[in-house]
């Protein structure tokens, strides 16, 4: 290597905070330039539709792994917000996500970034979906758990029949929390148990299920054009006496090719899933099976729990929908510096098929 080799800085450098909430969230702290656009879901599209590299970067290999999911904070655009974040996904920029909402909060108020007062800090976060409200407990430095507002959740298929090549007929309701989830009854399959020995399997079904209800039903958001269902999610009864309900989520991570079946997966998301606890709000009460002001207790994989509410019942453009609210915790596990060197030839990261769809 030369002399003018060893004095070249890196191309990219990020600095990140490691959370988890069971599921792994990365939140970038510094080292993006300036984004173009009036409002943080303007940003969001430039970054979706213009400069797709520091997602890719920052969630592929070797920089990521299928279940992480990446935020990016940048200030925030409306007068009534105290910060904005952007969402990064491994196959989308969702508007809105649950879990990453709860582990930007706790960035925020533990690295500093925003001032905490004890016992509860209030703010307000512009997420591309718009204004959420947070509630944040806190105690001694430490951020206890984090309520936040959602957008409006609803229901859009209810106990609709799909076919689904290889499983049968397989029924699902269709609910919006921030993304179009698919839910199925696990026990529409008997050899599965939503526990973490089942992951394989519980991804391989749900893969399939979410890849046929976006062939066969046809969803459609008033406000964020072009968006179709995203994630499907397994649920049902637990044994857990401090829990409602359970459920296992699974994100794409990558696309699913009917003809090869080793794209036939996704990966799990860790946590009891926050938007997809809205949606599932949303359709228990599209049913009548969950009242304005009842508690929904939302069990994930590993055994935490996400409590919902739903605080009030709402029109959007003619839509049937409600508020919800949810409650988590987050825990940041690392502080880490990431680097791009100017030779390495994977600025985009890389995917191999034995872990990635």
């Amino acid at each position: 290597m030369t002399a003018k080799e060893l004095k070249m800085g890196f191309k990219r450098t990020i600095h990140a905070v490691e959370t988890h909430a069971g599921e792994p969230m990365r939140v970038i702290t510094g080292g993006v330039p300036h984004i173009p656009g009036k409002t943080v879901y303007e940003q969001m599209v430039y970054l979706r539709e213009h400069d797709d590299q520091l997602r890719l970067m920052m969630l592929r290999e070797p920089r990521g792994y299928p279940p992480l999911c990446c935020n990016l904070l940048v200030p925030a655009k409306h007068p009534e917000a105290d910060a904005g974040y952007i969402i990064m996904e491994q196959v989308e920029y969702p508007v809105m996500s649950g879990g990453n909402t709860i582990s930007v909060a706790t960035v925020l108020l533990e690295m500093g970034l925003l001032p905490m007062k004890e016992p509860v800090t209030e703010l307000t976060l512009e997420a591309p979906a718009g204004l959420i409200g947070i509630r944040a407990e806190c105690e001694n430095g430490k951020v206890k758990s984090v309520t936040f507002k959602n957008v409006p959740a609803f229901a859009a298929h209810l106990d609709a029949e799909i076919d689904v090549p290889h499983l049968g007929k397989v029924t699902v309701d269709v609910g919006w929390g921030g993304m179009f989830y698919a839910i199925a009854d696990v026990r529409q399959f008997p050899h599965i148990r939503l526990e973490p020995q089942y992951g394989a399997e519980i991804a391989r079904v749900s893969a399939m299920i979410r890849q046929a209800a976006i062939e066969q039903l046809p969803v459609k958001h008033p406000h964020y054009p072009g968006g179709g269902i995203s994630i499907s999610q397994l649920s049902g009864p637990t044994e857990n006496p401090a829990a409602d309900w359970k459920n296992s989520v699974t994100v794409a991570s990558g696309d699913l090719d009917w003809n090869h079946p080793n794209t036939w997966t996704g990966a799990l998301d860790r946590c009891p899933c926050g938007t997809g606890t809205c949606a599932k709000m949303a359709v228990l009460h599209a049913k009548g099976r969950l009242k304005i002001g009842e508690k929904f207790r939302h069990e994930g994989i590993l055994g935490n729990i996400f409590t919902g509410e739903l605080v009030e019942a709402v029109g959007m453009d003619g839509i049937k929908a409600v508020i919800p609210t949810i409650s988590g915790q987050a825990w940041i596990y690392g502080l880490n510096t990431y680097v791009l060197d100017h030779t390495d030839p994977f600025v985009n990261g890389f995917q191999v098929g034995d872990i990635w769809a």
